[in-house]
């Protein structure tokens, strides 16, 4: 799960990460009215949205009179904001952050996640802040430092002093990086998040150090233990059909595909997904069961699927072992004939209660294509969507 910039910083500020002072707006005279109530001279509007890159697509600007705010504030918002992670059709902006001005006099970049060589937690720093991280990775590997966190340590004063004297923060400002950099791992463990980063860290004219951005991934597995995380999810943010597919427990992912897939298992979706780019066709969407699904689950899947207008054919492959083939084949005939399927069925299931469940194909009235290996599955799904 992700949240805003602006629920990201509240979160920092509760681990004693110095931030700018701002507040969110939902409306051009709510942006004004934030604008006035921090004072200055100097404001930063900045779009809201899900993704990085808001500076480039012309969602942050920084405005020098409350009029630059309200016209900056009418540009944003409800804007179609395109970044490079948002892909051409961009994101609508629905809510703004208004903050104060800062006396930027270096950039850095800081960021906590878990490293799977490892398995352990790494804290990155970059005196290469204010710019995609991915690139320097590229262009100067050599410019990120990493401090591995023993777990049953966690992160030392010593080794977040490293990272503050790598990156070149000065000497007087070292204690303040040093408690910033604390402060994010702390955050991160804390709210067991999956992704934590400062892009920028900023040291000012003052020698203070500040987080000017902030970007959260929650692991999902781990909400139900932070209902105050809980409480930040946008589902504007969101696309409809995935979280119509998060209520019924659904994996679902949609693509740029025509060939819809129901499977149950994450990587047999993948290979499934493979398999039929390998003839020639793309797919629809990942879909994944999981090991518990129902009738209902099913027919809902069904339902999602097709809701996309490029879906010419479904394709349903089922590997049982948790999960019985009967189960599946009873759901997938109660979902055919609930939505009218209209398009192409083939299926294919192996395992725990296969024949059982190839029967109730076979009975069910419907043509359904029934196939016995996955190439011969998504061969037969092509074919039948080119109507061959």
């Amino acid at each position: 799960m992700k949240i805003h910039e602006y629920q990201g910083k509240e979160l920092l500020r509760k681990f004693n990460v110095v931030t700018p002072r701002g507040k969110p707006a939902l409306s051009v005279d709510e942006a004004v009215k934030v604008a006035e109530e921090l004072g200055g001279k100097v404001w930063v509007v900045k779009a809201q949205i899900h993704a990085g890159g808001r500076g480039k697509g012309g969602g942050v600007k920084v405005a020098k009179s409350l009029d630059e705010v309200r016209k900056y504030a009418s540009d944003i918002l409800g804007m179609q904001l395109i970044t490079h992670q948002t892909g051409p059709q961009g994101q609508k902006v629905n809510r703004l952050l208004i903050e104060e001005g800062a006396d930027i006099k270096k950039e850095y970049y800081l960021a906590v996640l878990t490293d799977r060589a490892t398995q352990k937690v790494v804290v990155m720093a970059s005196s290469e802040g204010g710019m995609d991280i991915e690139e320097v990775a590229h262009s100067h590997p050599e410019k990120i430092l990493k401090e591995f966190v023993d777990p049953l340590v966690g992160l030392t004063e010593k080794q977040a002093g490293n990272l503050a004297f790598g990156i070149g923060v000065p000497a007087t400002s070292v204690p303040r990086a040093t408690e910033l950099i604390r402060g994010l791992y702390n955050c991160y463990m804390e709210t067991d998040a999956s992704l934590a980063e400062i892009n920028p860290m900023i040291l000012e004219g003052d020698g203070n150090i500040k987080a000017l951005d902030a970007k959260f991934n929650f692991d999902s597995n781990a909400l139900f233990r932070h209902p105050e995380v809980v409480a930040f999810r946008d589902l504007d943010e969101e696309d409809p059909d995935e979280i119509e597919a998060s209520k019924f427990d659904l994996a679902y992912i949609a693509l740029d595909g025509n060939i819809g897939c129901l499977v149950n298992g994450a990587g047999l979706a993948m290979a499934t997904m493979d398999t039929i780019k390998l003839f020639g066709a793309e797919p629809a969407n990942f879909l994944d069961v999981g090991g518990g699904a129902t009738t209902e689950k099913v027919t809902e899947a069904f339902k999602i699927m097709l809701k996309n207008p490029k879906v010419k054919g479904i394709l349903v492959n089922i590997f049982g072992g948790i999960m019985k083939c009967d189960t599946i084949a009873t759901g997938v005939v109660a979902a055919a004939k609930e939505v009218h399927l209209s398009v192409p069925l083939v299926v294919r299931m192996k395992g725990t209660n296969e024949d059982l469940g190839k029967d109730i194909l076979k009975n069910s009235g419907l043509p359904i294509i029934s196939a016995d290996t996955m190439a011969d599955a998504a061969q037969k799904i092509v074919s039948a969507v080119a109507g061959k």
